[in-house]
């Protein structure tokens, strides 16, 4: 055994290691520990009931979600929970929701791996939202639209990060619209407004002049308040807003939301509230009065002038922390208009993923037995490889990311495929010079030389068609199946010749040095013969 092929070999071993610890865990799981809040004289028969009724609600909470977990009971103050597939503690919180008696005292993810929290399942296979938006350039200047596309397509993700997804597909389509999947999630229709509005907050205030109204609520109704500012009239917004609102206690206790005004919000703001001083101030989200905890809308009586900041009372924790997260994700740059709005299931049932995984171990399984059965000890050393070239390629999945659908499985699955025809072509290459009387080691070499010309001129021409469909499907509103088999099928072949040109090669040389190569027969069925 050469000094170079131990070298490679401990690089072969290294990146397989790398691979499994990338890949393992497949999916990354929330874990929130929650504390039972005692009076000091509550009975132990009160302590049980308490726990009963928390463990009760967080699991009804799990039920009534898209979300999968579990709710266990750690010790007699304490209960775990668990959420499957999620990446996101806030979120994971606001879906359990406000549990009386009990407080959060530990939250943590488990399962990243540089910064990738599991594979990555489409909506044909996950279920999920898809939402198509149409963003109004009219207003934009010539030339500027894919800026402005690109700058819609960062503030999305950042208003869906609080929202728990575990990796959103965001895609521009075209010159206007935009495409969002939301895989395994499902939001109400307030988060989907939420998502594409320009301003999340509008102020208004009352009037008696139904033209001008905007809104109608139990209050009365109401216009947006607005301020002259340099001689064009601006409404109140929350567009207005630094991006580094938080949610905090005041002094009496109350949860509030505080926000900041930027130069020209200071402005509007100034002007509103001198007007407004003992009057009140709405605040409404959309085409709805923003409401509080108690059911009631909120609109605060202005006590004194507000330049610089502010604060929002009445809302609960879960809302004013969603609110706060979306509020710093930014300001859209121009409105969209939700053209199509769809819950999808997974098309083949929940348990279709865990039985494709079967499947595909069966099928591997079977594929290595009439390797092995066949090609002897080279079809144990392709089946080694087979087991790095699916461990490599899955990894490389889930660091790229890549967005598994069902047509993207069917090129993974093709693509092992693909690799273990390389190996036979490279074994019959070896039985061809064992014919001619070769040398075990001598066979092996030149099977390999004599078999890559082949396998290199079908795989490039198989990524040539890879990168032609890969741009066909982009180009196209409903293309993202075409896409995912493309891109899963080119990585596939990639990583295929390379395992079976260095792993599978460097595997028969190391074994060509031990007493195993003097025994030709169990390399081949076919002995050697001339």
């Amino acid at each position: 055994m050469t000094r170079k092929n131990i070298i490679i070999l401990a690089v072969i071993l290294l990146i397989f290691g790398f691979a499994l610890w990338v890949l393992l865990p497949l999916q990354s799981t929330v874990e929130l520990v929650y504390q039972a809040q005692y009076s000091d004289n509550v009975t132990p028969e009160e302590k049980t009931a308490i726990m009963a009724e928390g463990l009760l609600a967080m699991q009804q909470s799990i039920d009534a979600s898209t979300a999968e977990g579990t709710v266990e009971e750690m010790d007699s103050d304490r209960i775990m929970v668990e959420l499957y597939g999620l990446n996101n503690t806030d979120y994971a919180k606001q879906l359990i929701g406000d549990v009386n008696n009990f407080m959060v005292v530990d939250a943590d993810v488990h399962g990243e791996r540089l910064g990738r929290a599991g594979l990555r399942l489409g909506l044909d296979l996950q279920g999920g939202l898809h939402l198509l938006y149409r963003a109004d350039l009219s207003a934009v200047e010539p030339g500027s639209e894919a800026d402005i596309m690109k700058g819609i397509e960062s503030v999305l993700r950042s208003r869906i990060d609080p929202l728990g997804v575990t990796e959103p597909v965001i895609v521009v389509q075209g010159t206007e619209r935009i495409r969002v999947d939301l895989p395994g999630l499902s939001i109400t229709d307030k988060e989907k407004e939420r998502l594409s509005r320009v301003a999340l907050l509008e102020f208004g205030e009352l009037t008696t002049d139904n033209a001008s109204a905007k809104w109608v609520n139990e209050l009365g109704m109401w216009k947006p308040a607005t301020a002259v500012i340099d001689g064009e009239e601006k409404a109140l917004t929350s567009r207005y807003f630094n991006q580094n609102t938080y949610v905090d206690i005041d002094n009496m206790g109350n949860l509030i939301l505080a926000f900041e005004w930027d130069s020209e919000g200071q402005k509007i703001s100034q002007e509103v509230t001198t007007r407004l001083l003992g009057q009140q101030l709405g605040i409404f989200e959309g085409d709805v009065s923003l409401y509080g905890e108690d059911g009631q809308p909120i609109a605060p009586i202005v006590r004194d002038v507000i330049t610089s900041s502010g604060v929002i009372n009445g809302l609960s924790r879960s809302e004013a922390t969603s609110l706060s997260q979306q509020l710093n994700a930014g300001r859209l740059p121009v409105s969209l208009e939700i053209i199509s709005d769809e819950t999808v299931s997974p098309l083949l049932g929940a348990s279709f993923v865990e039985m494709a995984w079967k499947a595909g171990i069966i099928g591997i399984a079977l594929v290595m037995l009439f390797m092995i059965l066949y090609y002897r000890v080279s079809g144990f050393l392709a089946s080694l490889a087979l087991v790095y070239y699916g461990a490599l390629v899955l990894a490389l999945f889930k660091l790229i990311p890549v967005t598994l659908t069902l047509a993207g499985l069917g090129g993974f699955i093709l693509s092992i495929g693909m690799a273990v025809d390389a190996n036979v072509l490279i074994f019959e290459r070896m039985k061809e010079e064992l014919r001619m009387g070769r040398t075990l080691s001598a066979a092996v070499e030149s099977g390999f030389n004599r078999a890559w010309s082949a396998i290199r001129d079908s795989n490039i021409t198989t990524i040539i068609v890879c990168i032609i469909l890969f741009w066909v499907g982009s180009s196209i509103d409903s293309g993202a199946p075409v896409r995912g088999f493309a891109l899963t099928l080119g990585i596939g072949v990639l990583v295929s010749m390379l395992t079976a040109i260095i792993v599978t090669r460097t595997l028969l040389r190391i074994v060509m040095a031990t007493p195993l190569a003097s025994r030709t027969g169990l390399f081949s069925v076919d002995r050697g013969n001339k």
